[in-house]
């Protein structure tokens, strides 16, 4: 048994070091042991390792928060996923923070034990500063990455690294460690993960492949179907007759700094309205189609797609421009931005490369985003990287609406509410047509009313003549590329 002395113990112990070693709890009149040799076999009982100085500790390294890129300085943390004493391993998660960009969930870089929590849910942690105590595994060699905290230049490596197909390669900062640390190269690697995220295991297999050792196979993880959930009741005002000062964080700070930008930008308006009818026809034919293969099909993938095809003509609508308005940068990836009303605010997440996906690609897209949207868990990159943008608002009511331009891009549009009104035939007759009205904002510093113009004809063309575009039906994979159809066969042409 452990000879080590005990008489800094105040109650109950267990030494981890030996596991038949206790001291039941002493009460000031009672004499102390010096030493577990002292201790009698009557005395064994259930204990704990908390005061033993026995008992063999690693090191202590307190995990700070890295940069996380785009110039964040902090971020609230929303949710703890570990507790003082809880024992976690490398890649496990430790917590989950909000900038004003994005959801991240943070990591841990050790294997060991939880010792100290530095911020309360709510608070702000700043980067560079502690996250928490980890006390790391007695004998395990502990790699210190300058605090493990990340410089920009690193941070932009790391979101920029390897794009492929116009896609990036997605990956947590520990798996990309454990590929540096082996050499390998994640574009080479196959990820398994959602939307081809690389995990840990995709890793390990590779490495696996390379050396010829053999892996346990990984557990098969079924694909659950969102459960669809009534929609929220909206929670009865309570009149409590108290002012309340809060600051504001997270996304709502981000609106403060976008739209105080916003206002140094002069907009130009423009409105018009859209006749719908023919594209109400056609996807209700093209509805059930799209979900008999698990896809939501609404009119925004139209919208968005039509407005693509409409950049192609106008370019500079899909540029941006530097603070001093001296330099006009046109954007080759047409990444089309849905402004989108959740519970943690206005969020405008993007669909990349809209020019390069078909309607069907570009509905899955958005069921994507706004899957991770109700739930608060859009990621950077899904929030970043904007061209141009389309506001649904009359998803929610209103007809006409005043846009305001999201900067550094030049042009944005509202879409209002579709509304069965009268309207003039071919033969004068009155007859029912599904009416939009639109509005749109563009930069006036660089766009001329004639081009937003112009712009707005084309983008009502595509959709009051959705057969002007082919749509087809090859292999049994619907892929929608433009919006026509031709009676019950379906033809689809690249656009």
């Amino acid at each position: 048994l452990c000879t080590r002395p005990l008489s800094h113990v105040t109650g109950t112990s267990r030494c981890s070091a030996a596991g038949r070693c206790t001291l039941l709890p002493v009460s000031p009149d009672q004499q102390r042991p010096e030493s577990c040799r002292d201790l009698k076999p009557d005395d064994v009982d259930d204990v704990t390792d908390a005061f033993c100085p026995a008992v063999s500790r690693g090191p202590i390294v307190q995990f700070k928060l890295s940069d996380i890129g785009e110039g964040i300085m902090e971020v609230t943390v929303k949710e703890w996923y570990v507790k003082e004493g809880d024992k976690v391993s490398q890649f496990d998660s430790i917590c989950e923070v909000q900038s004003d960009k994005a959801s991240v969930t943070i990591t841990s870089r050790y294997d060991g034990v939880i010792r100290k929590l530095y911020y309360d849910v709510d608070a702000t942690a700043l980067v560079g500063k502690p996250l928490v105590d980890i006390e790391t595994e007695s004998g395990s060699e502990v790699i210190q990455e300058e605090d493990v905290v990340e410089t920009p230049a690193m941070a932009r490596e790391e979101h920029t690294h390897q794009e492929i197909k116009g896609h990036k390669t997605q990956a947590t900062p520990a798996v990309r460690r454990l590929a540096m640390e082996n050499n390998i190269k994640l574009s080479e690697v196959v990820g398994t993960g959602k939307d081809g995220r690389i995990l840990k295991e995709d890793i390990l297999n590779f490495l696996a492949k390379q050396t010829g050792a053999i892996l346990p196979p990984t557990p098969f993880q079924e694909i659950q179907t969102p459960v669809t959930k009534p929609p929220p009741t909206t929670p009865k005002p309570v009149f409590t007759g108290k002012d309340v000062t809060e600051p504001l964080k997270g996304f709502h700070k981000a609106m403060v700094k976008t739209m105080s930008a916003a206002l140094k930008i002069p907009h130009f308006g423009y409105c018009d309205e859209v006749d719908l009818s023919r594209l109400v026809a056609l996807r209700a034919e093209l509805r059930s189609v799209a979900e008999g293969r698990g896809v939501k099909l609404s009119y925004m993938p139209f919208f968005i797609k039509a407005a693509s095809l409409g950049l192609l003509h106008f370019p500079i609508l899909n540029a941006s421009v530097d603070e001093g308005c001296q330099n006009i940068t046109y954007k080759a990836s047409h990444n089309i931005g849905l402004a989108m009303d959740t519970n943690q605010g206005l969020l405008v997440p993007n669909v990349k490369n809209v020019q390069l996906l078909s309607v069907f690609e570009i509905a899955q897209e958005l069921n994507r985003l706004q899957a991770l949207g109700s739930t608060g868990q859009l990621g950077t990159s899904d929030l970043t990287g904007g061209t141009f943008t389309l506001s649904n608002i009359g998803s929610i009511g209103g007809t006409y609406a005043k846009p305001v331009i999201l900067p550094p891009e030049v042009a944005i549009g509202a879409l209002g509410k579709i509304q069965v009104l009268p309207r003039f035939g071919a033969g004068g007759q009155v007859i029912p047509a599904h009416i939009m009205k639109v509005s749109w904002s563009a930069d006036h510093r660089i766009i001329d009313g004639a081009t937003m113009c112009r712009f707005s004809n084309l983008w009502r063309e595509y959709l009051e003549n959705p057969g002007q575009h082919d749509l087809k039906e090859q292999n049994g994979s619907l892929t929608l590329s433009g919006f026509q159809t031709h009676s019950r066969s379906h033809v689809i042409r690249s656009d």
